[in-house]
């Protein structure tokens, strides 16, 4: 399985590395007041995924900042009952799913 999943890695990188030599052209880009910025398609395009995964990235943080207040909230609760030890239990430790290996 671990063979197929660097065959499938190395297919998509020789992908990619295609498209980028294939999309050497120069491209302009033209922004407001007559300013413009010409440089390789490649750019363009490796600019505007990085900008999509900023954008993105950007978007989920309220979510996550909201997750880790509400881990920390019942870690502090699950703190505050372990000082009774007569009821002290060992958490058990199987994930909800199992972990898969892949991209």
């Amino acid at each position: 399985m671990r063979l197929l999943v660097w065959l499938v890695r190395a297919a998509l990188f020789f992908l990619l590395f295609a498209f980028a030599l294939n999309n050497q052209h120069e491209a302009s880009i033209r922004w407001f007041f007559g300013h413009e910025w010409r440089t390789n398609m490649v750019f363009v395009v490796l600019a505007a995924f990085a900008l999509g995964c900023v954008f993105g990235i950007m978007a989920m943080l309220p979510s996550w900042w909201r997750q880790r207040s509400v881990a920390r909230r019942r870690r502090g609760s699950d703190d505050a009952d372990a000082g009774d030890s007569s009821q002290l239990a060992l958490p058990t430790l199987t994930p909800e799913h199992p972990p898969r290996d892949g991209i």
